[in-house]
């Protein structure tokens, strides 16, 4: 039976008291105070992580913690931060939309993803931007992708890449005109008691490959046979896109099938407000979304996503000028 929850991980949101999202607001808008495209250097990210240090313990306290243990279902979700609704301006709708010009739910984005760890980005992925729009794109609605709006699979972002995110921060600043849009997870942590000791022995093999976007340019090349569960055996990492990985033999099909099954069973639902931030652990967690029905009148369901890696040093050789963005 799925479970269908407003809550993640295991436990209730964090909600941040009154005073304390009034200072996180203070320090974004500082952060946020220069009329520039600036949110992609090196130097602003720098302020962003010297703000963290000024943020209230009730936002460091239970980052920290979910850094070092992510939970039962390796997501988080903080509620209560400023996004600055009413300021906002019409939702994009043009493919690849990203935010570059400094605001306030950028500077939030960016002064948590420094706690986690650092922000990263792809530059074949929405332009390199450190702060992506997640929005529905008119013409997209059937596309397994973030300008989709149907039924979105389950899947570890970036799947096929040697340097995954470790974390995907998926920050609300409006939503969806029926409130239907859920954003969907799935914890390995929960899904493998419930495997078959046949689907656990084959998906702990090297019997599936998963194609890489066509953005990236690696073709047939990019595609390298992986395990899709690998690491501690009693708690392994996930590296699995049901819409773009493919098994190998007869028991590894057999072995996906059961997964996505196992993962439905077990998955959460949590239907994103303003100022609800939701942080998934990519390692162990896939996640995905309900599907909705976009207006296109600029009132339109709005998330702003960012990438966070806790070693940013083993993709050194991927970042020109160790910069953020992996090319």
């Amino acid at each position: 039976m799925t479970v269908v929850t407003e809550t993640t991980a295991g436990s209730a949101p964090v909600t941040l008291a009154t005073a304390d999202a009034e200072a996180v607001e203070e320090l974004a808008r500082a952060l946020s105070a220069v009329d520039n495209d600036l949110v992609d250097t090196p130097e602003w990210v720098d302020e962003a992580r010297r703000a963290w240090d000024e943020t209230p313990v009730g936002l460091r306290r239970p980052l920290r913690r979910f850094r070092r243990d992510s939970g039962p279902q390796g997501a988080m979700l903080l509620r209560n931060l400023p996004v600055n609704e009413d300021g906002l301006p019409a939702t994009p709708t043009v493919n690849g939309s990203v935010q570059r010009t400094v605001a306030v739910p950028a500077a939030v984005l960016m002064m948590i993803a420094t706690g986690l760890g650092d922000p990263a980005a792809f530059l074949p992925e929405k332009t390199g931007a450190l702060v992506q729009d997640v929005v529905p794109v008119p013409g997209k609605e059937e596309f397994q992708g973030n300008a989709g709006s149907v039924l979105l699979e389950w899947h570890t972002e970036n799947a096929f890449h040697p340097n995954r995110p470790d974390y995907v921060m998926l920050l609300c600043l409006r939503q969806d005109h029926e409130g239907v849009a859920g954003l969907r997870t799935s914890c390995a942590r929960t899904v493998l008691p419930m495997l078959t000791d046949q689907a656990r022995e084959a998906l702990f093999s090297r019997e599936f490959v998963t194609q890489a976007p066509p953005s990236f340019g690696l073709g047939s090349d990019g595609a390298v046979e992986h395990a899709v569960l690998f690491g501690a055996e009693e708690d392994p990492n996930l590296q699995v896109d049901l819409a773009a990985t493919t098994p190998r033999t007869p028991r590894a099909k057999a072995a996906l099938e059961e997964l996505r099954d196992r993962f439905n069973d077990a998955s959460q639902t949590i239907r994103l407000r303003p100022g609800d931030l939701a942080i998934v652990d990519n390692r162990v967690t896939v996640h995905g979304r309900t599907g909705f029905t976009p207006r296109y009148d600029g009132k339109d369901r709005w998330l702003q996503r960012t990438f966070v890696m806790n070693d940013l040093r083993r993709s050194r050789y991927q970042r020109p000028g160790d910069g953020y963005v992996l090319v």
